[in-house]
């Protein structure tokens, strides 16, 4: 029988680190405290990793790979892809109508999905409560490698963007809505019926009406 040699305080250390980042990999990109310490790694150790910059804690009892390691783009397919849908700024940008990437994430959710979901720490989350039978409508799928979120297509996202107008920042606000209008590929018929399941017409008519 092979004796069992014990490892160095530095080498269990590297070697509780490989294993919690193989689990995260294997999970995408995330791992709870509770697999974390079923590999028989101490929670002490764990918050000492989350400490030295070695892990990233997104919220209570749930962790990720140092930010370096990892991109918001995957924790966010992880944490929403299944429910979520981008919207607003963060909609605008994938959609080519901001140049620049927005400060956090907006994602519409269905209004009885847990609140306790949208407490992270990292990355940040601006989430849009939404009836259920309203979530679905005018939703495609990003058209990108390891990303493929949903997203309200171009006509349903500018109806949300006149809608929730006073949540976003004015300058976002005048480049993402000018930007749909110089698009080409705007499909305007589409736009009105959206407008009226949204309960936008006006504003739509009156904002943006003159210049479509």
């Amino acid at each position: 029988m092979a004796e069992h040699i014990p490892m160095y305080r530095d080498e269990k250390r590297t070697y509780d680190l490989e294993r919690i980042e193989a689990l995260m990999e294997d999970n995408g990109g995330l791992a709870k405290t509770k697999q974390i310490t079923a590999l028989g790694v101490d929670y002490r150790r764990l918050q000492q990793f989350v400490a030295d910059g070695e892990l990233t804690k997104i919220k209570n009892g749930a962790y990720t790979l140092k930010k370096e390691k990892i991109s918001e783009e995957k924790l966010i397919y992880a944490l929403f892809h299944e429910d979520g849908v981008l919207t607003m700024e963060s909609a605008l940008y994938y959609h080519g109508y901001l140049k620049q990437r927005p400060y956090g994430w907006s994602i519409a959710i269905d209004k009885n999905a847990s609140k306790s979901r949208f407490n992270l720490e990292y990355p940040i989350v601006t989430p849009y409560y939404t009836k259920a039978e309203v979530l679905e409508i005018g939703v495609e799928t990003l058209d990108k490698r390891d990303f493929g979120m949903k997203i309200y297509d171009k006509d349903r996202l500018i109806c949300d963007v006149l809608k929730y107008q006073e949540k976003i920042s004015r300058d976002e606000f005048q480049e993402g809505v000018f930007s749909y209008i110089r698009d080409p590929e705007k499909n305007v018929e589409h736009l009105m019926t959206y407008a009226a399941e949204r309960q936008v017409t006006n504003k739509v008519r009156n904002m943006i009406g003159v210049w479509l």
